[in-house]
Parts: C-alpha cells; structure tokens; sequence
C-alpha cells in the first residue's frame, strides 16, 4: 500500500484521520522543524533485525523517547538487535528509509515483522502520528485504531513501557 491506498483505507473504513502534508523529513530533527498539530503524539519508528537475521522487529515510541536495543533485548527476550538494512525494509514493508512506520506492516505479506508500541501513546490525548508510507505527510490515528489495523492484518501488537 502507498500513501493514497492508506488515505483510501482509512477512509473506505470511517477511521478518523486528520493529514499533515508536509516536506519529505529523514529524522526526527527534520520533522521538528514542521509545524505539527500534535507534537506529543508523534512517534519514532526503528525497525531492528536480530543477530540471525531471521526476526524482525518495529518498535514506534514517542519522538523524544530513546530507545537502548540492548535493554530492549533483555526486557522482551530477543536475540542481539541492530538496525535492518535497507534492503531489509523495501522487502519487507515495501518502505524507504525516512518512511518507516506502522502502517508499512501492511505490506508485510509473510507477516515477519514483530511490532512493539509505547504504551504510552494509550495516555491522553490518546493519539500516535505515523508516516503514511511516505515521509511526506504525518497521518494522526486514535491509538486504538492503530492497534486495531495492525491486528486486522493478522500481527500481533506488543505494548511495551520504553522510558
């Protein structure tokens, strides 16, 4: 799915939206420098491999937030993580660097990827801005909706604490 099949889905299935369109932004950095209309519910999205390149993982905190791979390991059982390839994330998730984001598990056929969300993001105002598969624009989601496409497309969610 690219950025218009997602606006289509979300709208084809009354999921409310809202749309920031803005200039295309690699990092975090960039994206400060946009004005957004919920910067608190902005989220950052790696996308990790473990040692044997056989698991997959997203993890999408909030845009402050760091996040300690090793920490990360021990907390939810993995194998040693790094950073996928970019390889990895056009075949898996049919994404570019820049653009990584949730809703790229949609594109997730094989269904390799395990996503882990901040549970934070379930707090108020309940909210989570995701790229839509491009990193030209920031779709707002209720987060519950977020979880709920995920699971609809047969992935598992995992709420994790990331502090």
């Amino acid at each position: 799915m690219n950025k218009q099949d997602i606006y289509k889905y979300l709208k084809e299935n009354n999921i409310w939206h809202e749309i920031t369109e803005h200039k295309a932004v690699y990092n975090m950095a960039e994206l400060a420098e946009v004005d957004i209309p919920y910067p608190e519910a902005d989220a950052k999205n790696l996308f990790v491999r473990d040692d044997k390149k056989k698991n997959f993982y997203l993890i999408t905190v909030r845009g402050d937030k760091r996040v300690n791979l090793k920490e990360f390991r021990k907390a939810n059982g993995t194998r040693p993580l790094s950073f996928a390839s970019e390889e990895n994330l056009m075949d898996i998730m049919g994404l570019i660097p820049g653009a990584v984001t949730p809703l790229g598990i949609l594109n997730d056929t094989e269904k390799k990827v395990h996503f882990y969300l901040d549970k934070h993001f379930l707090e108020e105002p309940g909210l989570v801005g995701v790229h839509p598969n491009d990193n030209t624009a920031t779709v707002w989601l209720k987060t519950e909706d977020l979880i709920r496409i995920i699971e609809e497309h047969e992935h598992d969610v995992t709420l994790v604490s990331l502090d």
